[in-house]
């Protein structure tokens, strides 16, 4: 009765068109007036401490580090140098897309973010040069969602701290199922646009792209010293979040000289409102998994999954389903949010490796926010392309169902998250990654 409880309150606030986080509030008093246990200060002490957490501190920094990194001409340099690589290639603006995608995934990690900076700069190259719209705006939303799970990760963050689990160890598992969804985009672009009768454009000199490498090494400078100091444990990922925005805003300021100092109040304005509706949600969901702990949902969703607990594979399949179907009705946060309390405490019984878990997690709930009818990120590249929701959904289908694939082969292949997450932590060599990758 609880779960249906659970269900029915949360279900039934957001349908009224009650906001997320505060649905979550209703939810949780939904299931301390079932179980009696009623209490105001209850609702007040648990908002505080979903709040007051020293790691969460690094999402309102990777926010504002992306916001600065847009104002201050780092976006545009990333996109330029892509450029001066593969853009003479046959449909290499799309090839562009998912390399400036990866590269921009390591700076902000804001999905939303990093697709309306492709966007707005491609799209009006895509279009002059004869590219389909639709399906061009469907790669930018598909590169675009590689950014929760390359690090650094807002995602992985919430995650992190929801589930107890190390968001270093996170950060380094996503980097290999964040490469392979972007050469899952890639291949899946070379075969859809091979016919298209697009302009190519002249390939440049090894001059010419030196000259764009100086130009914007010190956008591409930024990730490698945000993962270095993480990876060798120079800095927290707090830390580094501190020092990403520092950084973007004196690269911004000092060596760019795009972003203004009139410009800042409305770049901290857009990152304040941003961190400010995310960590409501954060405290707003620790309501809800205080009371779903209380209430025991978990024990009772194990006994719906009994039969699935001898094979881990096919407990993990069964989850994503259910993270798929989630996904679709839910945005990015509160999804992970309310599932992260439900499903843990099956991980941990089933003996499913936590950051594999939580890494797989992310992935499917990134790929969630291209999917109908919510699908942020194909709202925003429909908005910035100025192409119909329904146009921007058909392109979208052929990267959404590569990088869908991507996730079952992980499913089917855990060793392919867990051998390169060893080896970033320098627990085996690279032969030995190979070889349990591959089955030697």
């Amino acid at each position: 009765m609880t779960v249906e409880i659970f269900l029915f309150a949360l279900v039934g606030a957001m349908a009224i068109g009650v906001p997320v986080a505060f649905s979550l509030i209703v939810c949780g008093l939904a299931l301390m007036l079932y179980m009696g246990i009623f209490d105001s200060q209850i609702v007040a002490l648990k908002l505080i401490e979903g709040a007051d957490n020293f790691q969460l501190l690094a999402l309102p920094f990777f926010l504002l580090a992306g916001e600065l990194m847009n104002a201050g001409g780092l976006s545009k340099r990333i996109i330029a140098f892509a450029l001066s690589l593969v853009g003479h290639l046959h449909g290499g603006l799309g090839y562009v897309a998912i390399c400036a995608a990866v590269i921009m995934a390591a700076l902000s990690g804001s999905a939303a973010a990093d697709t309306a900076a492709l966007a707005g700069i491609l799209i009006p190259m895509m279009r002059t040069a004869g590219y389909n719209i639709p399906r061009s705006a469907g790669l930018i939303a598909s590169g675009g969602i590689i950014a929760p799970v390359i690090p650094p990760s807002g995602g992985f963050i919430v995650f992190g701290v929801a589930a107890n689990v190390s968001i270093t160890q996170l950060f380094l598992g996503g980097v290999f199922p964040g490469l392979l969804m972007a050469f899952s985009l890639i291949f899946s672009w070379a075969f859809v646009a091979r016919r298209d009768k697009v302009k190519t454009f002249p390939r440049q000199t090894w001059a010419q792209r030196a000259h764009a490498l100086r130009d914007g090494f010190f956008a591409l400078f930024m990730p490698v010293i945000i993962l270095g100091c993480i990876k060798f444990g120079w800095a927290t990922p707090t830390e580094a979040a501190v020092f990403a925005a520092v950084y973007a805003l004196l690269v911004g300021m000092f060596i760019y000289r795009e972003l203004k100092p009139r410009e800042l109040y409305g770049v901290f304005l857009i990152a304040a409102k941003t961190s400010a509706a995310v960590m409501f949600l954060v405290a707003a969901a620790l309501i809800s998994a205080w009371l779903i702990t209380q209430a025991n949902i978990p024990a009772e969703l194990g006994s719906l999954l009994e039969g699935f607990e001898d094979s881990p594979r096919l407990m993990m399949f069964v989850m994503m389903l259910l993270v798929i179907a989630v996904g679709t009705a839910l945005d990015f946060t509160p999804t992970v949010l309310i599932l992260t309390p439900i499903l843990m405490p099956i991980v941990r019984k089933v003996g499913i490796n936590e950051v594999y878990f939580g890494v797989l997690f992310i992935m499917n709930n990134a790929i969630g926010l291209i999917t109908p009818p919510v699908g942020i990120v194909l709202n925003v590249v429909s908005s910035v392309a100025r192409v119909p929701m329904s146009a921007v959904m058909r392109g979208v289908v052929p990267f959404f169902l590569a990088q869908s694939s991507v996730l079952f082969f992980l499913v089917l292949f855990p060793e392919w998250v867990i051998a390169p997450l060893n080896f970033l932590r320098d627990r085996i060599t690279f032969g030995e990654m190979l070889a349990k990758m591959f089955g030697f």
